[in-house]
């Protein structure tokens, strides 16, 4: 199946009217799965860009309350530490809100990620599944989450999640499954920058399977929400 097939992009001038159209989308999104099910999940990642839009999306008119949030990916560090997601999503997502959310963190306090995967396994599935609509960025090598170029992606795994060591960062991860994301409702790709827009077209030129954004688009419809 042509990777294309399975992408549909939405290009905007500039990160502020992404921001409102992702915010936009996103609400509606959750509000169809609050009134079909009483409840929704949303996945949010971390990064430079999120600190854009998860404000805007914190101040959808939604019931907060009736929504379980985690996030896609997480160093092992400190949840108070500079690096870490929760620390960003936290700052930017959550006290922005005036309805508390159900969030679900990644971090636990084992020592090494491997120690705890039946945890955060545990963990996740308090959440409505499958997601209803997971969030992600996409890296300059193709990454997605904390899935990287090189790693064993099974789209058939038990798991939720699994332990990542990128192949240049001080820390090692924990990240959502290939096959959380491709069981999920909808996935949106933030994607800002010409490099990162060049990247998506080479990628759907010619796919490399080894590349976890192309392994995704093999399995699962995603959308791209993309500036110049």
């Amino acid at each position: 199946m042509p990777t294309d097939s399975l992408i549909k992009r939405h290009a905007f001038n500039d990160l502020s009217s992404l921001s409102e159209a992702l915010a936009q989308s996103a609400a509606a999104t959750l509000r169809s799965a609050i009134e079909q099910h009483g409840k929704a999940s949303l996945v949010v990642p971390g990064g430079h860009t999120p600190t854009f839009y998860l404000p805007r999306l914190a101040q959808m008119d939604l019931p907060w309350q009736q929504v379980f949030i985690t996030l896609s990916d997480e160093r092992w560090v400190e949840p108070t530490s500079e690096q870490s997601n929760e620390r960003l999503v936290r700052q930017h997502f959550l006290q922005h809100m005036q309805q508390s959310p159900h969030f679900i963190a990644l971090k636990t306090e084992h020592a090494h990620p491997d120690q705890a995967i039946a945890n955060i396994d545990a963990r996740l599935a308090e959440l409505p599944l499958p997601f209803n609509l997971i969030i992600l960025g996409l890296g300059a090598d193709g990454h997605i989450a904390s899935l990287f170029p090189g790693m064993t992606l099974d789209p058939d795994s038990a798991s939720l999640c699994q332990t990542a060591a990128p192949p240049a960062a001080p820390s090692l991860r924990i990240s959502l499954s290939l096959r959380a994301l491709i069981h999920s409702d909808r996935i949106i790709l933030v994607i800002t920058g010409q490099e990162k827009r060049q990247l998506v077209d080479r990628l759907i030129a010619s796919p490399d399977s080894n590349i976890p954004f192309v392994r995704l688009t093999q399995f699962k419809a995603v959308e791209l929400f993309e500036t110049d």
